[in-house]
Order: structure tokens, then C-alpha cells, then sequence
């Protein structure tokens, strides 16, 4: 075998060419390569492969002039296209990779962070037009923390999701105004507080609640847009390839530039040019850091006011002023209650003093290891030895309620970590949720222990026997010993309300009404509210209604024999918000008594239509939607009378396609009586305020039996409030009282 390099011209058989130096049999130094079709490379060479510095050009005009490895595009380097838009940067092969520059035929351009071929990282896209985002992309489109610029003075600083605005975030309008919100996939939706033009307002910085997106924000603007006096060298792989193997342009750049002009022009369903386009968000308000106050932190303008809004899916369905000098009577006991939360949660009393942030990662730990370590239990009958502290078989429900143990520990222990939650109730635990949304973890009380231990067997059996049962799902009991023998009991459950709608309401109804109001003061749009702050009616498909008080029964009947109370059901409304939001009917009883009807406020009156006009039931479609289970699916398919007793698909006009379970995705009409002021003069029948919406339900809290301590309680109780008014009653009448309440806020429905 020849090893001296040589120089010397080559034909192959299929008429490409060589012209260059060869060791042995390779090409191998500087060389010249020649397609039939007329594509060149000329370069350096290393054993039959394109590697080191060259240059190729193609039929089309395309040209690439940079660094190659093992026959790709590998390195850094300049690929120019007939249309005249130009890469400068990183290759990894054959793709853009890395930090690289783009500038587009029709003068768009974009400095930043590629992944395979797309914008995914850090970067700045510039709009011919005069437009320019700063901030996070994912996927080739706008995801994370951003700015963005309009070339009318617009600006918008906040989270984004799949190329909308979503999440928290503050908009700054060319005549001086702001608005501090959030948005849900391109929508404002829920509260947020606007400051008209020429108002004082606190400085910016202020409102941001979390200082590691202030680094965030030095690390965008930061960020050079020039590429100049950057090369990125990536190590080359060994990569073995035919010397007449040619590099097509379609597989040059597959996905890659032409993916990534549909992906960043961010015109599928908004339009750049229009600023006043609502978007969405989610996150905790991190805002500007300039303030056009200057940056005082006090407001100084006793005569200025402020707005507080609500939105419901871009509609404003409430508004309220207030001064701007200071926080209202509701804000100041608002602060004072998030106060008190903030010290419960920083130091929890229970664990003498630990932080929860240490108790978390503690739990994180234990989880791994336990969840890890568990060895899969061969197929067979459940024994009653199975259950208890001594059982030598883990009984695992996960398995059964079809949840992958590696999904279940990477969701609860990924790199994302865990949200603390303040507690909604009185027990005085800690919750956490995982950072994907699907689990809620709370800590239990040692007697909360003993009554699931004691339940499990006969839990066991009723969640196998009934698929839609409607009562909460444990996933997971963990118990962490902490420095000094502490022990914390952990209990895992599926979240409800991990969905991709937004939950505009909650309520927690139990039935009885001592104590079962909210103070007015303390509530926002993520407050759950209990039994007589519910004012809606509300009406569903005949046959969903008949499965929902089948399971409700079933439920009751199992939580009574096992003397449980104070259970409830939690219920999550998402509101779709039309044209109208409001329209004013007449309920189904008045129609006879005025034939002659009129239109009230654009609404005609006529029949409830179930399912609603604006939430379409269709016949199911399994590969229309998705049938993965997550934590808070439930059996079958639920079957609606309005389509002919099959199995239904919620059509959601230009938001998704979502199967209907027991309590998931179940779609109602929502009815409010009007009070007298509200009402018209023009009609004398009673008139109603109806939303559709959009139902999650299910039964939780049913930890706590009537024990001795509530037969007390009830006694104590009964003497000053009357015995059918609170909570602690015996499990036969709670139960009965809780299915009569269910019973009145969804009335049997009226088909049209």
C-alpha cells in the first residue's frame, strides 16, 4: 500500500471527478471534487472525506464556505442561497447548531442560539418591518422570558409559550400607559392592574417577584449581535462516508432554514404588526426594570387612579378603579394575609424551625430511592396479606391506575423541582406541586395516616371496580426522618386540574353552610371558594348528569361505610368567553307565559340548548385526541344523550378536541340569577346570566372518619348553630346532605 501523498486526476464511473492529492487509494490533503450534476467542493481532505476548511457550491447558485468534518457540514461556516439569505455560524452535522446569524431575503434577521436546524435558546430576531424580540425560543418559536418591540413604541416584557405571549407579564403602550397582567395562549386572562399615561405608578423593578430574571434579562441584552470575531469549533466525529457520496441541497438543509422561516415569522394565527393583539401567560409578575417614574418606589399623585380589571379570555368582564396612592382596605388585607402566609411557609412550626425548601429535596430524595429501588411484583391475585406495615409485597396502585414509575419519579424529582402551595384549608399541611403540574403532594397528619392505612384494602377494591370513580387518587405514601428523628409523612395525588385550559373558578362544596363563605377581601382569581359563594345552576347533557350521580352515589356509599366526613367535591370552572360572554335568558318554565319574545342585550330567549352552543359535543374520535392517561383520567369515554347515546369528543372552537370523562372535560351551561337592580325594566319574567363552561371534578379530603373528637365537636356545635349547618355530622347524613346540595346546583337538564 502506497502511504506518500501524491497529486494526481481521477474519473470515477458514474463521471464524477477528482482533481487533488491522494494517500494511498484516499483523497487526502487539497482537493477539487466534481459532481455530474455540476456540484463542486473544493478543500481540504482527510482519507476520502471532506474535513478541515472548503468551500462548496451547488447548480442552484447555493454556496457554503467554512469548516467540514467526516463529509458534513460541521463547525462554522457561511451558507448563502439563491434567494440571497445568508447563515453565519455554527454546524453540527450538516444543520445549524449553536450560536449563529441568519439574515433572510425579506431582511428579517436573527442573532442567537440553534438546535437542529431551529432558533432554541437565547437570541434576537429583527422584522424588516422595524419589530424586534429579545429573549428565550424553543422549537423556532418564542418560549420563556422575552421582549418584545414594536416599531409603534409597543412593549411587551414577560413569558411566552409556542410563540404567544403566556403567562405574567407588563406592557408598556407608546402613549406612556402600562398594564400589569397575564395571558393564556394569546389572550389576557384574569386579573391585572392598568396605569393610564401620564400616572404615577410604582417603579417596575419592584413588581418583580424573582431575582433570577433580572440575570436573565443582563444575559439577553447583553448578548452580541455580531458574529464577526466568533468561530465555533465542534470536535469531529468518526464518520465514515463514499468519496462520490455527494451532499444534496434538499438534504443539506432539511428542516433547518426553510423550517425555521415558517417557525419565526410568527404569523400562524397573529400578526407581528399588530401590538394590540392579546397573548398569554402563567408565571409570577417579573416586569421592566425601567420605570418611567424614574424609579420611585412611592406614588406620588393623591388625584391619580388606577385600574384593577378582570379578563376572561381577552373579554374585560370586570373593572373597578382605585386611587393610586396607596392599597386599597381589600389590598391592605390582602398583604397582610399573604403576610402571614409567606412566614408559614418560609418557617413551618410542625418541623420545629425547618425550612420546607429543605423538606422538599428531602422528599425528592426519599422518592427516588424508594420508587427506584422497587422490584416489579409478579401478576396475581391481591391477598389481604398484602396490605398493612408488615406486607412483605409492596402494593403498588400506580401500576393499576396505569402511571410509569419512571414518568411518576421524573415529574415529582426532576431537575424543575417542586411549587409550594399555601394551604387552602384549615388542616395546617404543606403542599407542593410538581413542576409539570400533574401531582399534588401533602403532607399528613399521623391520623390521617392510620384512617388511609386502615381504608386501603376496601380503597383498593372500590377505585379497581369503578374506573370513574370521581374520589381522589394516591399515587404514592412516603415517610422522610429529619436530623433529630422527625418523622414527615408525605401523600402523592393526581392533580384535577392539570389541563391545558386555563381554571378561571374553584369552589370546595361539602353541603353545609357554617363557616362556608369566603371573606371578600382575601379572595383573587386563585382563591378556592366554598359553598355559599356559589351562585350558578348548573345544567349538563341528560346522560352525562345521569353518570356523574351514579359514580356520586357510589362514592358516598363507599366513604359512609368507611365513617368518613368532611369530604368534598372540588370543582374547577373554565369559562368560554364568545362575543357575548353575558347573554340574558329566560329560564325554560316562562316561555308559555310570553309568546311574543323579543331580543334582551343581543340574547333571544328561548330554551337552554345542553350541550351549550359555543362547547360542541361530537362523536369520538380516539385519533383525534389524546388518550395517554394522566393522573386525573377516569374510565370510559362518557356517552351524551344529545348525539344519540354514543361516546363524545368536546370540540372547542379554536382552542382543542378534549374527551369527555367522569368529572374531566365534561362541558355544562352555568345560569346566575340576576337580583332585582340588575334586572330590565322591560321584562317582567326572571332573567339569568349564562355562561358555558367547561367542568373538572372530583371528591377529595376524605382523611378524616367520624372519630370521637367530632362527635364532640358535633355535640359543641350543634347547641349553637343547629345540627344540619356544619360539617361535622354523622358519615349517614353527611353523606346524604352532600348528594341533596350536588342535586340542587346541577338540576336535571332540559333537552331541547
Amino acid at each position: 500500500m502506497e502511504t506518500s501523498e501524491r497529486f494526481s486526476e481521477k474519473v470515477f464511473l458514474n463521471g464524477d471527478t477528482y482533481v487533488g492529492n491522494f494517500k494511498g487509494i484516499f483523497s487526502h490533503g487539497k482537493g477539487k471534487y466534481t459532481w455530474v450534476d455540476g456540484t463542486v467542493y473544493e478543500g481540504n481532505w482527510e482519507e476520502g472525506k471532506m474535513t478541515g476548511k472548503g468551500q462548496m457550491f451547488w447548480p442552484s447558485g447555493a454556496t457554503y464556505e467554512g469548516d467540514f468534518s467526516g463529509g458534513y457540514l460541521h463547525g462554522f461556516g457561511t451558507f448563502t442561497r439563491p434567494d440571497g439569505s445568508n447563515y453565519r455560524g455554527a454546524w453540527r452535522m450538516n444543520v445549524q447548531h449553536g450560536l449563529g446569524r441568519k439574515e433572510y431575503c425579506y431582511s428579517d434577521v436573527y442573532d442567537g442560539l440553534w438546535k437542529e436546524g431551529v432558533h432554541e435558546g437565547h437570541g434576537r430576531y429583527a422584522w424588516s418591518n422595524g419589530n424586534t424580540y429579545i429573549g428565550n425560543w424553543k422549537d423556532g418559536k418564542t418560549w420563556g422570558r422575552g421582549v418584545m418591540k414594536w416599531v409603534n413604541g409597543d412593549l411587551f416584557d414577560g413569558f411566552w409559550l409556542n410563540g404567544f405571549r403566556h403567562g405574567s407579564g407588563c406592557c408598556r403602550f407608546a402613549d406612556g400607559s402600562y398594564y400589569f397582567g397575564t395571558w393564556t395562549k394569546g389572550l389576557k386572562d384574569g386579573q391585572g392592574t392598568y396605569y393610564p399615561a401620564g400616572s404615577k405608578h410604582p417603579s417596575l423593578r419592584m413588581l418583580c417577584s424573582c431575582d433570577k430574571h433580572e440575570g436573565m434579562r443582563k444575559g439577553l441584552l447583553s448578548h452580541s449581535s455580531s458574529l464577526n470575531s466568533v468561530e465555533c469549533r465542534v470536535q469531529s466525529p468518526s464518520v465514515k462516508r463514499s468519496l462520490s457520496e455527494k451532499i444534496s441541497i434538499n438534504g443539506l438543509l432539511r428542516g433547518s432554514s426553510l423550517r425555521s422561516h415558517r417557525t419565526t415569522s410568527l404569523d400562524e394565527g397573529w400578526s407581528l404588526g399588530d401590538s394590540t393583539r392579546e397573548f398569554s401567560s402563567c408565571d409570577l409578575p417579573c416586569m421592566l426594570t425601567h420605570s418611567s417614574d424614574g424609579g420611585q418606589h412611592e406614588v406620588e399623585d393623591n388625584a391619580s387612579v388606577v385600574f384593577e380589571r378582570e379578563y376572561m379570555q381577552g373579554v374585560l368582564i370586570k373593572e373597578w378603579i382605585r386611587k393610586s396612592t396607596g392599597l386599597s382596605y381589600k389590598s391592605k388585607h390582602r398583604r397582610k394575609f399573604y403576610t402571614k402566609e409567606m412566614k408559614k411557609r418560609s418557617f413551618v412550626d410542625i418541623f420545629e424551625g425547618h425550612r420546607s425548601c429543605y423538606l422538599m429535596l428531602n422528599l425528592q430524595l426519599g422518592i427516588r430511592y424508594t420508587v427506584g429501588k422497587i422490584t416489579p411484583v409478579p401478576m396475581r391475585e391481591v391477598r389481604a396479606s398484602d396490605f398493612g406495615e408488615r406486607a412483605r409485597i409492596r402494593m403498588n396502585l400506580r401500576e393499576m391506575f396505569k402511571l410509569d414509575a419512571a414518568a411518576y419519579m421524573m415529574s415529582i424529582c426532576g431537575d424543575d423541582g417542586l411549587r409550594e402551595l399555601s394551604s387552602p384549608g384549615k388542616s395546617g399541611s404543606i403542599f407542593y406541586i410538581s413542576h409539570d403540574d400533574r401531582f399534588f403532594i401533602k403532607t399528613l397528619r399521623r391520623s390521617e395516616l392510620k384512617i388511609l392505612l386502615k381504608m386501603l384494602p376496601r380503597y383498593y377494591d372500590h377505585v379497581k371496580e369503578h374506573e370513574n370513580t370521581l374520589i381522589t387518587k394516591f399515587f404514592g405514601l412516603h415517610r422522610i426522618t429529619l436530623t433529630g428523628g422527625r418523622k414527615v409523612r408525605f401523600v402523592v395525588m393526581g392533580n384535577m386540574f392539570c389541563t391545558e385550559l386555563c381554571i378561571h373558578r374553584r369552589f370546595d362544596l361539602k353541603g353545609s353552610t357554617h363557616g362556608r363563605i369566603t371573606n371578600q377581601d382575601l379572595i383573587d382569581e386563585s382563591t378556592t371558594l366554598k359553598d355559599l359563594d356559589l351562585q350558578y345552576e348548573f345544567h349538563m347533557d341528560k346522560l352525562v348528569r345521569e353518570s356523574l350521580f351514579k359514580q356520586l352515589n357510589l362514592d358516598s356509599t363507599f366513604l359512609e361505610s368507611q365513617q368518613i366526613i368532611d369530604y368534598s367535591l372540588l370543582m374547577g370552572l373554565h369559562f368560554r368567553a364568545p362575543e357575548q360572554l353575558k347573554a340574558l335568558l329566560e329560564p325554560p318554565d316562562a316561555l308559555h307565559k310570553h309568546e311574543n319574545l323579543h331580543q334582551t342585550d343581543g340574547a333571544i330567549s328561548q330554551e337552554f340548548q345542553i350541550p351549550p352552543k359555543g362547547l360542541l359535543l361530537v362523536t369520538h374520535e380516539p385519533s383525534s385526541v389524546i388518550t395517554t392517561p394522566v393522573p386525573h383520567s377516569r374510565g370510559n369515554t362518557l356517552r351524551a344523550f344529545s348525539v344519540g347515546d354514543k361516546e363524545v369528543d368536546l370540540l372547542l372552537p379554536g382552542t382543542a378536541r378534549l374527551r369527555v370523562q367522569l368529572g374531566v372535560n365534561m362541558p355544562a351551561q352555568a345560569r346566575r340569577k340576576l337580583l332585582p337592580q340588575e334586572e330590565t325594566d322591560s321584562v317582567e319574567a326572571e332573567l339569568y346570566e349564562v355562561y358555558d363552561v367547561v367542568l373538572y371534578l372530583g371528591t377529595i379530603d376524605i382523611l378524616q372518619n367520624y372519630s370521637m373528637k367530632k362527635k364532640i365537636e358535633h355535640a359543641y356545635k350543634s347547641l349553637q348553630h343547629g345540627p344540619m349547618s356544619i360539617s361535622s355530622v354523622e358519615p349517614k347524613l353527611y353523606s346524604n346532605r352532600f348528594i341533596d346540595f350536588l342535586e340542587k346546583i346541577f338540576p336535571c337538564a332540559q333537552q331541547p
